[in-house]
């Protein structure tokens, strides 16, 4: 018999092995491993009924963090199966498009102009009610499911902003969320241009936020990125700053924007690190043709900081929070 401390231990000696790069021609790939563990006699006495609860505790473990293991527990069944219904809700919810846009507008500080807007994707459950994004997103990346649902965002955002530009407000840039998993779909470029073409808007009003993860592969990402580029459409990479190689990356992607992370926003007018990231960040942009954002902007104090070292647009809480369709109407009319 092998005891629960020793399984443990060999489970850190796959994970360890694990994290040595694989090399291959011209490149080096780090892989990661999740590891679910269930134990005889505790946890079952048949093999299926332990393979089964290991599931479990994988599914648990991937849920909160990839590269990790986790021990089976009852109250991880519970969670599976709020997850499996949670699942089954989200598959009927893109067929009933139970989905809506909120829009939260970007500013020019420096000319108090508004130039644009990010759709942010919300969840209106008819029984569960609002579901919060934290909850679903990650499920749909894993399901598979932000595949369809990435395509809604991109159509319904990009004919509401047509919609405003048909009623005679002043053109705006739509940002929209892209996954690694959207991006890594070879229909990507024709599925963008499609959309493009369904809905009339012109590539230069949208915009594609992408995260610092589709950087695991620089040179594929570069290739993606230039090609959607190549449309007409710019792309901006979201929470900038947070990832290690966040400075070494940048020169070698074909981007438009960065989009400094809220962490380093929220404590800027008294954390001087905070304040030499911010200031490093335009630095580098300004030398290589990138515009900056900075998201997360909640006092007049952040505001002060962020115009005193040359940034000049943001978005946050200080000029709005997210709008509805409406709502967002009569905020373009502030202008």
């Amino acid at each position: 018999n092998v005891s629960l401390e020793e399984t443990k231990k060999l489970a850190k000696r796959i994970q360890t092995n694990f994290e040595h790069p694989v090399e291959l021609p011209g490149k080096s790939l780090t892989l990661s491993c999740s590891i679910g563990i269930s134990h005889f006699p505790k946890h079952a006495l048949e093999a299926d009924a332990l393979l089964n609860k290991a599931d479990t505790a994988l599914y648990y473990v991937k849920e909160r963090s990839k590269g990790e293991y986790a021990v089976y527990h009852p109250e991880m069944q519970e969670k599976t199966l709020e997850l499996i219904l949670l699942e089954n809700e989200l598959r009927k919810a893109i067929k009933l498009e139970q989905f809506d846009l909120d829009y939260q507008p970007k500013i020019d500080f420096s000319a108090n102009r508004l130039i644009g807007m990010e759709a942010l994707v919300r969840w209106n459950h008819p029984d569960l009610g609002k579901i919060p994004p934290n909850k679903f997103i990650p499920l749909a990346e894993e399901t598979g499911l932000i595949i369809p649902r990435g395509e809604w965002i991109l159509r319904k955002g990009g004919q509401q902003n047509k919609e405003w530009q048909r009623k005679g407000y002043p053109p705006l840039k739509l940002s929209v969320n892209v996954s690694v998993r959207q991006l890594t779909q070879p229909t990507i470029v024709d599925t963008i241009k499609r959309i493009l073409d369904e809905t009339e808007l012109e590539p230069k009003w949208l915009e594609l936020e992408v995260t610092e993860s589709i950087l695991a592969d620089l040179e594929q990402a570069a290739a993606i990125l230039q090609q959607i580029r190549d449309l007409g459409v710019q792309i901006s990479v979201d929470d900038f700053g947070t990832g290690y190689s966040s400075f070494s990356y940048v020169k070698h992607l074909p981007i438009d924007t960065v989009k400094i992370d809220a962490s380093f926003i929220r404590d800027l007018d008294k954390n001087e690190e905070s304040k030499a990231i911010v200031r490093a960040v335009l630095t580098l942009a300004n030398a290589l043709g990138i515009s900056v954002i900075a998201e997360g902007i909640e006092t007049e104090e952040q505001l002060a900081v962020l115009n005193s070292d040359g940034c000049k647009q943001g978005q946050g809480y200080y000029f709005s929070k997210p709008l509805s369709s409406k709502e967002f109407e009569q905020y373009i009319k502030k202008f």
